[in-house]
């Protein structure tokens, strides 16, 4: 923020061509893009944490279940044990016919109450079974959830895979010219240095890099389900420049939405791209040194997986 900040007082000095309305559009465009890239990280995490709430909560079910399991087959027990009490008072109650009035009236009163025994146990005994279908219900349909998920995730993550293996390939020609391909975070990077792309000072892309920009548009057009992200960044050196780049903000954005059209002339859909411009505030490597500034400047393209299936999948 202190750096945000010293560059509002920079700007607001400098008697440039920048009008504030500009320097507005690019200080939202920033944040919207650091915004989201939290966002994204915060999803990942989020998805991690629900997986894991919903396996605790699967193998909590399956305890119950297993209890229950246990319980029923005590009630089981108990019924058939109450079931041949009964078939031998029945028997006795037969063979006291011929006794008295009062000995047969005792065993009429105990055999009703074993037959109210019965009943409340064989209740207990089909409502415990009730609970135990619902509880499995509920965990069949838990499971399938985790396993919807995991498919989910397990998808996206080889769908980044291809993404990756796909456009390694497309720029097998380019990569160790300073330009790399490499897979973290469920993302995309595909990373360029200036040399690959532009001039010294210039937003104008050369021939080389023109050929590097169509390559990955080919990969693009055949992945609309993809977020493109171009980043542009220099080094900590000022801008010395003239005309209408007035600082290294306006030259990172200029470089990055260069890009972007080089991308959106071959068919690329406009919606999945977003430009942004870092200036010097994301180096990759010391600005000491020749070879570190060198890397510093570059445009990084950050594919992102859609993850709209999987925030629906959660919020049901």
């Amino acid at each position: 923020m202190k750096k945000i900040a010293l560059i509002f007082l920079t700007l607001s000095l400098m008697n440039s061509c920048v009008t504030k309305k500009v320097y507005t559009e690019l200080e939202e465009k920033y944040n919207k893009l650091r915004d989201n890239n939290s966002s994204l990280f915060d999803e990942n995490q989020d998805l991690i944490t629900k997986k894991k709430e919903l396996e605790e909560s699967k193998i909590k079910l399956q305890s119950e279940i297993d209890k229950l399991d246990s319980e029923k087959g005590k009630l089981t027990n108990s019924v058939d044990q109450l079931e041949e009490k009964k078939r031998k008072l029945e028997q006795e109650y037969d063979d006291l016919s011929n006794l008295s009035a009062e000995q047969l009236s005792e065993k009429e009163k105990q055999n009703r109450e074993l037959l109210v025994q019965l009943q409340e146990k064989e209740s207990k005994l089909t409502a415990e079974s009730a609970r135990l279908e619902k509880l499995q219900s509920e965990l069949g349909a838990r499971s399938a959830r985790v396993d919807e998920l995991e498919g989910l995730i397990a998808a996206k993550e080889a769908a980044m895979q291809r993404l990756k293996d796909a456009v390694s390939a497309a720029l097998q020609g380019f990569e160790g010219k300073g330009l790399t391909v490499e897979r973290k975070n469920g993302k995309v990077y595909v990373s360029m240095e200036n040399k690959l792309l532009f001039g010294s000072g210039s937003w104008s892309v050369g021939s080389q890099g023109q050929s590097a920009v169509v390559n990955l548009a080919g990969v693009l057009r055949q992945n609309p389900d993809i977020d493109v992200l171009i980043e542009g960044h220099t080094d900590n050196v000022p801008y010395g420049g003239k005309g209408a780049v007035a600082d290294n903000w306006d030259l990172s954005t200029k470089r990055a939405t260069a890009i972007v059209r080089i991308l959106v002339n071959n068919n690329v859909n406009a919606e999945q791209i977003t430009a942004a411009g870092r200036s010097k505030y994301m180096p990759v490597a010391s600005n000491s040194s020749v070879s570190g500034k060198a890397k510093n400047r570059r445009i990084e393209i950050i594919l992102a997986p859609n993850l709209d299936a999987i925030n629906k999948l959660l919020n049901e």
